[in-house]
């Protein structure tokens, strides 16, 4: 069995792989879908990840899949292309204060050093088109508020623990917000053919810009 990786049946037609941290899984994630594209994974409907774990359903064939998987050598980091989204940012969030305390920065200091990564969408979850996105440093990670607001405004650039993400649509939450998006495009739209603008494994960059848009 590859280190750190653990296959577990979930249900009659699904497996459950989980892995040692953000970075492996995102590998494996991308490994995944490699092969499925190249026709040398068996039939798979779903292949979802998460946090630290793949589930792989519609599978015709379990018990077999899951003896290949335990064989399969998986990455040490996700892949460096693919898609990638450019989201303009306003960095006016009321946490902007905070977080620069956090870091050790000034104020104006956090838009350059959040805008300075290339985040990759982990995983979805949450709300439909919320994606977690991974790329902070550690020294760079904040932890959630203790109380979450009742409710963050769609297009919020925001913060916590290892993560930043964009809120599709206004709901409560814990997360440190830094900014906004000054004309919000629609992260979730049911209509589009990929109704998610940010589906695992998109790239996203973050771009500086004022409240005009410019």
């Amino acid at each position: 069995m590859s280190a750190g990786l653990t296959v577990r049946p979930a249900g009659r037609h699904a497996l459950l792989v989980e892995l040692p941290d953000a970075r492996r899984t995102g590998a494996f994630h991308a490994e995944l879908l490699r092969r499925r594209a190249a026709g040398t994974l068996p039939p798979v409907a779903e292949i979802v990840p998460g946090a630290r774990t793949v589930l792989l359903d519609g599978v015709q064939d379990p018990a077999a899949l899951a003896r290949r998987l335990a064989d399969l050598d998986v990455p040490s980091a996700p892949p460096a292309d693919g898609d990638v989204v450019e989201i303009p940012v306003v960095y006016d969030g009321p946490d902007l204060a905070g977080v620069a305390e956090l870091w050790g920065v000034a104020e104006d200091e956090v838009a350059a050093r959040h805008a300075a990564y290339t985040y990759r969408v982990a995983f979805c979850g949450f709300a439909p088109g919320f994606g977690y996105l991974t790329g902070l440093p550690e020294e760079l990670h904040v932890p959630r508020h203790a109380t979450p607001r009742t409710r963050v405004p769609a297009g919020a650039v925001a913060l916590a623990g290892p993560y930043s993400a964009v809120y599709p649509r206004a709901t409560p939450g814990g997360w440190r917000i830094i900014g906004t998006m000054p004309d919000p495009t629609p992260l979730w739209d049911p209509s589009r053919e990929r109704a998610a603008l940010l589906s695992p494994g998109t790239q996203v960059r973050f771009r500086p810009t004022e409240a005009d848009g410019r």
